[in-house]
């Protein structure tokens, strides 16, 4: 059986009740790890640190997480990161809602300048979005723009149509899905009522009904007995009374299926920073204190095997489940349903780790296939699914029309029943002793709804629901028009499934450039040259240097430059990182960063090196590019260059010396006149990263490159315009968005206006 790598929309009805326990909690600060992760550690009067982890990306999930399996905090916040903490830091959680039985939770956290939502989307590609007060999307981890939904910054957030609940469904709306089906049991419970493959078997299973039974063949009996089960299954999971399993099988009895599964499924990008820190001997130690919050039982009748060497999680469960039973499975129970979950998704990236295979060289172009053919099937099947609708819906309104009559008796009849005033119950009982007189338009009616003011009809075996205030033909009318909606969600669907077959055939297109580039390169040896920029697939290879959080760059000759953001990486720099034999530079001006030109690396012994006077140069232009004079909008400035030990915290007596700020004696170098000059650019060769700085430096080494000067754009605008133009220049659009978004080029961006170069 394949391991669980997305909390259904059972799991999420089970949970939600646990998750509203920690209303009240105080937001402290909020993460974002890789592209898909978002933590946010909060604070709670009774239980203390509460740390809640949602992840959209693979595997997807929601749960508070023990604190020894929270991953480390990651470097430099990127903005969705920073914008979720400025919007919540301080904010109280104040309720959390499942939306209808999807697998959607939103988050409502309450401070005195508003309320914020925080929605998390477990479907599909996966999403999180940040909403203010009127369901303004402020921000978001992806943007959708689909026919029926949308979620971009700016917008109204559209949740996606609610789907059948059956946790919340009579036994007529239950026994209406099923007919509706043309499949068996099984199918019909994974699909027409939601409850996906396993809670549908699951279900047979508890109800003693052959799941392979077609619909057709199907007994009110077997209908009885599923609805009694389901009424089982749920009772406990509204009223929050679970009984939460943690499901493990033995090694030797994964199938081959599963091992591959779950060999594929660790392979993505930028995993998560704290991977070291879990293989650690604390987070060991931390697992077995998490292991043992469970119940110190086990249920032996589920089977032989349980926690050890040779055990794998399998599924976490918010009630014990004879599927997992019958399959041998051994069941550890939990006191709630939350340590479960959290225990299990630890686990499950504990045990992928340990049997990960290499990181290939490339790109997983089989993957990336794998998916979007599987895509393709659930396309196709959706598009088969609103046919289906639309005849159906199309079909109940010709039935009205050949058998106008007996409708319009009915909705005659009950028009004016209301309008002598009876009330819906006596118009039931009505029609109930027409019926039993034998009178066909009472025999017709299956249903009286009081609430929608709807009678439902029985017509050739068919149900149709119509409203007796509307007459025959306005009735036919809205189940036309119905169909016709339905078509154009069919007809949108057609469209979407056309651009998944186009992508589909990229990546075939791209996977046959990397293998004819591999040869190529093989063939020709290690000189052989990449186009880069026409490839369809640029691997990533890239390793965050410890000095990427202050300003930096790297000579023609390959020295190293360090340049303060803010007064504190000023003092850092002169204090930790300037040896005696480095250079130290400073624009004649108010607001210039301190500039470090590393004479050796620093995890090597400091020694007298002969600084090329372009790389000196390189440097000061660097100084003067970051400094009040961009921001000014002037085009060049003078710069100094001393000593270290010319450098002093220790200012003359009666003065003062700011932080960030430093006492220079003796003689000055200068370089006078130092134009102004950024080239922001993406290298390929060895690794793949956004670098920034002098053009002299930048761009003999980048692929591709723009240049900046003073203009009328600002940071974040110039940022955006310079990766626009490094996707229409790179043909793996994807890479640029990996290596080079907007907020890494930003950082290479001076305060102050831009514009580019020629643009």
């Amino acid at each position: 059986m394949d391991r669980k790598r997305a909390m259904t929309s059972v799991d999420l009805a089970a949970l939600v009740g646990e998750l509203r326990a920690y209303t009240g909690a105080v937001v402290d600060k909020a993460y974002l790890y890789g592209e898909d992760l978002v933590r946010l550690k909060m604070r709670d009067y009774d239980r203390g640190r509460v740390e809640l982890i949602v992840e959209v990306g693979d595997p997807k999930r929601v749960h508070v997480a023990a604190p020894e399996h929270v991953p480390d905090a990651p470097g430099r916040p990127p903005n969705f990161a920073k914008m979720l903490r400025n919007r919540i830091a301080g904010a109280t959680l104040e309720s959390v809602e499942q939306y209808g039985f999807d697998r959607i939770l939103t988050f409502r956290f309450e401070r005195e300048d508003g309320t914020t939502f925080v929605v998390t989307e477990l479907f599909g590609d996966g999403n999180v979005a940040v909403l203010d007060e009127d369901r303004e999307v402020i921000g978001c981890l992806d943007t959708v723009r689909l026919r029926s939904r949308t979620v971009a910054p700016g917008s109204k957030y559209g949740y996606p149509d609610e789907r059948f609940s059956p946790l919340a469904c009579g036994y007529d709306a239950f026994a209406a899905r099923m007919d509706d089906s043309d499949t068996d049991l099984v199918r019909t419970l994974a699909t027409q009522l939601n409850f996906g493959g396993l809670y549908a078997e699951e279900l047979c299973s508890r109800a003693g009904v052959e799941k392979t039974v077609d619909i057709e063949d199907a007994t009110e009996r077997q209908y009885d007995a599923l609805y009694g089960a389901l009424e089982r299954l749920r009772e406990p999971i509204l009223a929050g009374d679970t009984d939460p399993r943690l499901y493990e099988e033995p090694e030797a009895e994964r199938s081959e299926a599963s091992e591959r599964a779950s060999g594929r499924t660790d392979r993505r990008e930028g995993r998560h920073a704290s991977r070291e820190a879990e293989r650690s001997e604390a987070s060991e130690r931390a697992s077995g204190e998490a292991a043992s919050r469970a119940i110190d039982h086990r249920e032996t009748a589920d089977g032989p095997g349980g926690r050890g060497p040779g055990a794998t999680v399998v599924d976490a469960t918010p009630l014990p489940l004879e599927e997992h039973a019958a399959a041998g499975h051994a069941a550890t129970a939990f006191e709630t349903f939350n340590d479960a979950v959290d225990e299990y998704f630890h686990r499950l990236d504990r045990e992928a780790d340990a049997g990960a295979e290499p990181e290939p060289d490339g790109p997983d172009f089989e993957a990336e296939i794998e998916k979007h053919e599987r895509i393709i099937r659930q396309q196709e099947q959706a598009i088969e699914d609103f046919e289906a609708q639309a005849e159906a819906e199309q079909a109940k309104a010709e039935l009205l029309y050949g058998n106008y009559d007996l409708v319009d008796e009915v909705c005659s009849t009950v028009r004016e029943a209301r309008e002598d005033g009876l009330d819906w119950s006596e118009i039931e009982a009505t029609l109930a002793a027409g019926a039993e007189r034998g009178i066909p338009e009472a025999e017709a009616v299956v249903g009286v709804d009081e609430s929608e003011g709807t009678v439902t009809l029985e017509i050739e075996e068919t149900t149709v629901e119509v409203d007796p205030s509307m007459g025959v033909e306005k009735n036919a009318d809205r189940l036309y028009t119905e169909a016709k909606r339905i078509r154009e969600k069919q007809a949108g669907a057609q469209a979407a499934i056309e651009d998944t077959r186009e992508d589909l055939e990229a990546v075939k297109q791209r996977r046959e450039e990397w293998e004819a580039a591999d040869d190529a390169a093989e063939a020709g040896g290690e000189d052989a040259e990449r186009d880069w920029l026409d490839m369809g697939s640029v691997p990533v290879r890239y390793d965050e240097q410890w000095y990427e959080r202050f300003r930096w760059f790297r000579t023609a000759e390959g020295f190293l430059v360090l340049g303060g953001r803010n007064a504190d990486q000023n003092e850092e720099l002169v204090k930790k990182y300037m040896e005696p034999v480095d250079r130290f530079l400073h624009a004649q001006a108010h607001g210039a960063p301190v500039t470090v030109l590393k004479a050796t690396e620093p995890d090597e012994a400091a020694r007298d090196v002969e600084v090329p006077a372009t790389s000196r140069e390189a440097s000061a232009q660097f100084a003067v590019s970051y400094s009040s004079v961009w921001k000014e909008g002037r085009y060049e400035g003078d710069v100094y260059e001393v000593d270290p030990d010319q450098v002093s915290k220790t200012p003359e007596s009666g003065e003062y010396v700011e932080k960030g700020s430093f006492v220079v004696r003796g003689d000055r170098e200068y370089h006078r006149d130092v134009p102004v000059g950024v080239a922001v650019g993406i290298t390929c060769e060895p690794d793949t990263r956004v670098v920034g700085g002098p053009p002299s430096a930048v761009e003999p080494h980048a692929e591709t490159s723009v240049r900046l000067e003073p203009g009328r754009y600002a940071q974040n605008d110039v940022a955006t315009r310079i990766y626009r133009t490094f996707r229409e220049r790179f043909r793996d659009t994807s890479f640029v968005r990996k290596v080079a978004s907007p907020d890494r080029i930003q950082e290479f961006c001076p305060a102050g206006g831009s514009r580019i170069v020629d643009e």
